[in-house]
């Protein structure tokens, strides 16, 4: 995926995470927050130019893509979320969602080796029976003609997100 995907369903839970009435900024803390927790498992692409190959189990899509991972950074979340001042449930709610969702995302694209959904009880690699996400190319490649089409095509699939998360909120 281009990420925009993932964005999209962070900034939808940082708007469901904020209560209405508080403050932009609040809002604004919350939405970056969790789309960053939504991109956390992309971080994986780090091993690339220290010899990690893109099918090992920390390769991309490997490791940071299971639920176990998604599992273990909402129990950091609900553990960080009491000395935040932050509600425990809803944080851990929001946080399972937003990453929890990153691997299932990345199956229903149409390329690259799938996503190591069952790690640590196997590094098989899985993509959803439905593929309607064109794959996104890597690095600079966002910067082409299919790049484009790769965000417009995201654009379209999770505009009702982005539409809930950025209108106003009714009073």
């Amino acid at each position: 995926m281009a990420s925009l995907g993932h964005v999209a369903v962070g900034i939808a839970m940082g708007r469901a995470f904020t209560p209405a009435g508080a403050p932009r900024a609040r809002l604004v803390k919350a939405c970056v927050a969790f789309s960053a927790l939504a991109m956390l498992p992309d971080a994986d692409v780090i091993g690339f130019p220290l010899g990690v190959q893109y099918g090992d189990p920390w390769g991309h899509r490997g490791a940071t893509h299971s639920f176990v991972f998604a599992l273990l950074v909402t129990l950091a979340a609900y553990l960080a979320a009491p000395p935040l001042k932050l509600p425990p449930l809803a944080t851990a709610v929001c946080t399972l969602v937003s990453i929890g969702t990153h691997g299932l995302l990345d199956s229903l694209t149409n390329g690259g080796l799938g996503c190591a959904l069952l790690w640590p009880f196997s590094n098989e690699r899985f993509f959803a029976p439905f593929t309607p996400i064109p794959v996104a190319p890597i690095g600079g490649g966002m910067l082409s003609l299919r790049g484009l089409l790769v965000l417009l095509v995201e654009l379209v699939l999770f505009s009702p997100l982005l539409i809930y998360a950025t209108f106003p909120r009714r009073r």
